[in-house]
């Protein structure tokens, strides 16, 4: 069985995904990471059990619509997209599988609405990035100097798909399979070659961060049974050090390390699946 398109009306527009339906099965969400799309997830498939599942394109990403003029991209946007899908659908209870900010979301739904997500299934991200208080004002200001410049920006044009294989393998240390999953679903032809699919303001620096302290009393709110997967090195901007402490604010947490890459899921989903699999079917 293959996963299929669709496109879920919503009140602003549409979002999109691949869908592998299983009436009476599990249900699962799937949220990946930033300016990825649905397609990270299709190497898992062939290793997880039946489930009824939703590879959902973030809005902004892959074959889901922008956003407004005028509105911005924040953890809340995708929060509140994640729940109008599960509405549309008529999911009442889900799971959610998340990587990198997928994961971010993931679990600020499961604090947002402890009722209604049964367990959560985290690749490589554990709530969102934080800030430090003293760079606020800093942190604003780059973010509006950067939204006043972005429509005057020209999108990059490649000229051939390979060109935008080789970029993105060269940005997320990719190999040239999984590059071309996210590639393919993630570009839109143009006179002259292909452009991002991906909405220019999702690279806008965030205009405000939580602090640590109020992502880990978020994170102490999470109720369902959680299960990690850490890669082996950690990234620069969630060390070591950080991840575990925001694993022991968790109240029902495993985790497990493995040597690998951010894309741990592309790279290694036989891997991941053999921790996660048995967790999402439960």
């Amino acid at each position: 069985m293959t996963a299929e398109d669709v496109a879920l009306p919503i009140a602003w527009g549409r979002l999109a995904g691949l869908r592998l339906a299983r009436p009476g099965r599990p249900r699962v969400i799937a949220l990946h990471g930033w300016l990825d799309n649905a397609a990270s997830f299709l190497p898992l498939l062939p290793h997880l059990p039946g489930l009824d599942l939703l590879l959902l394109d973030l809005p902004g990403h892959g074959y889901s619509a922008h956003l407004p003029t005028g509105a911005e991209y924040s953890l809340t946007t995708h929060l509140h997209a994640t729940l109008d899908v599960a509405d549309t659908l008529g999911w009442d209870r889900f799971a959610l599988l998340g990587h990198s900010m997928g994961a971010a979301i993931a679990a600020l739904v499961a604090t947002a609405v402890p009722a209604r997500v049964q367990r959560l299934a985290l690749v490589e991200t554990l709530g969102p990035l934080a800030g430090a208080v003293e760079n606020t004002a800093s942190q604003l200001q780059q973010s509006v100097a950067a939204t006043r410049a972005l429509p005057g920006k020209a999108l990059r044009i490649f000229p051939e798909i390979s060109v935008a294989v080789r970029a993105r393998m060269q940005a997320s240390q990719l190999d040239e399979a999984n590059a071309r999953l996210l590639v393919q679903r993630g570009t839109r032809e143009v006179p002259g070659g292909h452009v991002w699919r991906s909405d220019p303001r999702l690279t806008l620096p965030a205009a405000t961060r939580l602090a640590e302290t109020q992502v880990q009393a978020l994170l102490a709110a999470v109720a369902c049974p959680v299960r990690l997967v850490y890669a082996d090195p950690a990234q620069p901007y969630f060390p070591d050090p950080l991840r575990r402490a925001r694993l022991a604010a968790v109240p029902q947490a495993e985790l497990t390390v493995m040597r690998g890459g951010h894309h741990l899921h592309m790279q290694q989903p036989e891997a991941v699946a053999g921790v996660l699999a048995k967790f999402l079917a439960a």
